[in-house]
C-alpha cells in the first residue's frame, strides 16, 4: 500500500526550478532515503509535502488523499510530521512542553491537559528523553535537541515521519543510536522518509533510496543499486 505518493511535483522559485515534475512513491512501511547533492531540492520537496510552500504544479496525495494545497497544521493532523534540517526546538522552553507542543498541535479535536502531557511523555521515552524532561531544551546537546525533535513530531501521532538531516553533527556513537532509533520507529508502524547526506545511515538503514540532482529524480532503488548506479556515483557519490 502507498501511504505518500507525489505525480510530477514541480516549484519554481523565480525562474529557478527547485522542482521539475519529479514522481515518487513511499510504501506504508517503508524506510525511504533521500539523497543529492546541496541544492538539489531535498527539503522542498518535504516543504511541499508538509505544505510548508505551496507547489507550481503536480499533486501529492496522503493515503490516496490529495495534500496539495493544504495547510501545514491540516496535513499535519492528517497523519504527516516532520523534523528540520536545522533544529528548530523551543529553546528556552522545558524538554516535556516542547513535547507536550505536539500532543496539543497534532490532535484535530481539543485533549485534556493529561492525556497531552500522556502522549507527551510517551513520545520522550521512545527517544530516551523522558529523564531529561524538566531540562531546558537549550541545555540538551545536540544529539539529544534532535531526538527532541523527533520526539515532538512524535507527539503528533504520525502515520508518516520527514526527517531531515536527523544525522548531520553527531559523531559515530550518536549516529548509530540514531540509526538504530529510526528503525524501531518503523518498527512501531512509522513509515520513514529521511534526507540524509551520511552514507552510512543511509546504506545502513533504507529499504529503497530516491535520489534528485537539480530537481529532478536521476535515480531510485535499493541501497545496493544506488551505490552501484554510474549516474549516482559521477554526481554524488564519487569513485
Amino acid at each position: 500500500m502507498r501511504i505518500l505518493e507525489g505525480e510530477k511535483v514541480t516549484k519554481y522559485f523565480g525562474g529557478l526550478a527547485a522542482l521539475s515534475n519529479v514522481t515518487f512513491h513511499i510504501g506504508k512501511g517503508e524506510i525511504v532515503g533521500l539523497i543529492g547533492p546541496n541544492g538539489a531540492g531535498k527539503t522542498t520537496l518535504f516543504n511541499l509535502i508538509s505544505g510548508a510552500l505551496p507547489t507550481k504544479s503536480g499533486t501529492i496525495k496522503f493515503k490516496d488523499e490529495k495534500i496539495t494545497g493544504l495547510k501545514p497544521h491540516q496535513i499535519c493532523r492528517l497523519g504527516v510530521a516532520r523534523t528540520f534540517q536545522t533544529v528548530k526546538i523551543f529553546a528556552n522552553m522545558p524538554v516535556l512542553d516542547n513535547a507536550l507542543v505536539g500532543s496539543f498541535f497534532g490532535t484535530p479535536t481539543s485533549m485534556s491537559s493529561a492525556d497531552a502531557a500522556r502522549e507527551a511523555i510517551e513520545s520522550l521515552e521512545l527517544v530516551g528523553l523522558s529523564a531529561a524532561r524538566a531540562i531546558p531544551a537549550r541545555d540538551l546537546t545536540l544529539a539529544n535537541q534532535k531526538r527532541l525533535e523527533v520526539a515532538r513530531a512524535l507527539a503528533t501521532k504520525p502515520e508518516l515521519l520527514l526527517l531531515d538531516e536527523l544525522m548531520a553533527g553527531l559523531n559515530q556513537t550518536e549516529m548509530a543510536e540514531a540509526m538504530e532509533l529510526v528503525t524501531e520507529l518503523r518498527d512501531k508502524g512509522i513509515t520513514i522518509f529521511m534526507i540524509e547526506h551520511v552514507m552510512k545511515a543511509i546504506m545502513g538503514t533504507c529499504d529503497r533510496i530516491m535520489v534528485l540532482h537539480h530537481g529532478e529524480k536521476i535515480a531510485e532503488g535499493t541501497p545496493r543499486e544506488i551505490a552501484k548506479n554510474k549516474t549516482v556515483v559521477d554526481v554524488y557519490l564519487g569513485a
